[in-house]
């Protein structure tokens, strides 16, 4: 049976990405909305955002931060990443900028958006949360890698005791 993760990304620039990401069946993740019903949501507003959001991780198993070049700036990324990490939930990250998108190009890769989450003792999320990178040199390699290896690394991720 696969996992049950979150997914946490930036929609509008790496939706394509993760749609590979889930069609690739290695794992069972929240529906991901097609524009029309994103906009849907984001026209009701912040609290609507956040309650689909809480909504959608409240029964998932682990969160995965698929991080593309703009995702640590996201502010419902770093959202996600805080409510992962204070409900003790198992979180890690896989860049996924090595993937193509619905133009066949790929992007540049991102800051890590768990350095940018601090903890109140000094340090950061992304002093623990492990970052994956896919092997490969071109799109085809590291979605071959990605499928290959998200269950293991899902496995691996970080959880809080």
């Amino acid at each position: 049976m696969a996992k049950s993760v979150f997914y946490s990304f930036h929609y509008s620039r790496d939706a394509w990405r993760v749609q590979q990401i889930i069609n690739m069946g290695a794992l069972d993740g929240q529906p991901i909305l097609n524009a029309q019903k994103w906009e849907e949501v984001q026209r009701k507003g912040d609290a609507a955002i956040q309650a689909w959001i809480d909504e959608q991780m409240s029964y998932k198993k682990a969160v995965i931060v698929l991080v593309g070049a703009q995702t640590a700036s996201r502010p419902w990324v770093q959202y996600e990443i805080k409510k992962a990490w204070n409900g003790k939930k198992p979180i890690l990250g896989v860049r996924i900028h090595g993937l193509a998108d619905s133009g066949g190009r790929t992007d540049s890769a991102g800051a890590n958006p768990f350095a940018k989450i601090t903890l109140q003792g000094g340090g950061s999320v992304g002093d623990y949360v492990p970052l994956f990178e896919p092997s490969g040199m071109n799109s085809q390699e590291v979605h071959a890698s990605i499928k290959a290896n998200i269950a293991s690394w899902v496995d691996r991720a970080y959880t809080r005791s």
